[in-house]
């Protein structure tokens, strides 16, 4: 037994370092990338030429040539991100609070519409929703930005929060009204402290999914006003048209994943409760 416990140990260790190396590669190709000159990048090797390594594609993306659209496109990308999560994350809670703890009608459908919301493919309402907005002027601005990307984050939100509130008892809430308060003073005061850590793992997931997004960034901008990173990454240009921009946009995947890195080394036991959570309870 002892024998046969080590040998699956053994194999769910060489298992996990495979899986490992299989997702961190493209990261480790795109780094390696990032600090090659023009001459590396066509001669096929893995690291940059020995002695070669240069810093000079982050220096044009930060105050050389690409500059202005990259930091541009950061503040786009961070603005936005932040009100869609804060505004998916106040809307879920209130949703979510309602689905955990009330009985009505059609709760279930609620929850299936979201889920289907969820699931519902992109790109396939990229193109009316453009006809839209630049007939109601909300093409090329944050605001028509962040209304999709609501539809992107509002799903996952309610469902990590329903199944955070059906954890909670019960009780509590009713011991704070049987103290005086009204409903809408005991689920500030009582449910809404003890839900933080889901609200907290909630908007960092949505904000993760307003980030990353790219077919609305490309889809509904058209000039630097309003367009995110991801979306930006494809104007890049090299310093001639016979120059592959590859080393530049490289390096600004590197400087834009660094902040979601750090916030699931940070956060990841608050993160994977909050998926964990959502699917056994939801």
């Amino acid at each position: 037994m002892k024998n046969s416990s080590r040998r699956e140990k053994i194999w769910w260790a060489v298992i996990s370092v495979l899986v490992l190396l299989y997702a961190l590669f493209p990261v480790a190709s795109i780094l390696a990338t990032s600090f090659k000159s023009p001459s590396d990048l066509t001669n096929g090797s893995f690291l940059p030429s020995s002695g070669a390594a240069t810093i000079s594609n982050y220096e044009q993306i930060l105050v050389g040539d690409a500059q202005e659209l990259f930091l541009t496109s950061l503040r786009n990308s961070i603005g936005i991100s932040l009100i869609a999560t804060a505004i998916a994350v106040v809307l879920a809670t209130l949703c979510a609070y309602a689905i955990a703890r009330l009985d009505f009608p059609g709760k279930r459908l609620v929850l299936t519409t979201a889920l289907a919301v969820s699931i519902f493919p992109v790109i396939s309402i990229v193109t009316p929703l453009f006809n839209l907005w630049r007939n109601i002027g909300l093409y090329d601005t944050w605001l028509g930005l962040i209304i999709p990307y609501l539809s992107l984050t509002l799903p996952i939100s309610i469902w990590t929060l329903a199944a955070f509130f059906r954890q909670i008892p019960w009780e509590l809430e009713q011991a704070a009204q049987v103290d005086g308060a009204t409903t809408w003073q005991a689920f500030r005061k009582a449910i809404v402290p003890l839900a933080a850590p889901g609200v907290f793992t909630t908007a960092i997931i949505a904000f993760f999914i307003a980030w990353n997004d790219f077919v609305y960034g490309i889809s509904l901008t058209s000039t630097e006003a309003a367009r995110p990173v991801p979306a930006a990454l494809a104007f890049f240009t090299g310093a001639s048209q016979f120059e592959s921009p590859t080393g530049a946009i490289s390096a600004a995947a590197i400087i834009v994943t660094i902040p979601i890195v750090l916030l699931v080394l940070l956060f990841q036991r608050q993160i994977v409760s909050g998926l964990t959570s959502g699917a056994v309870k939801g």
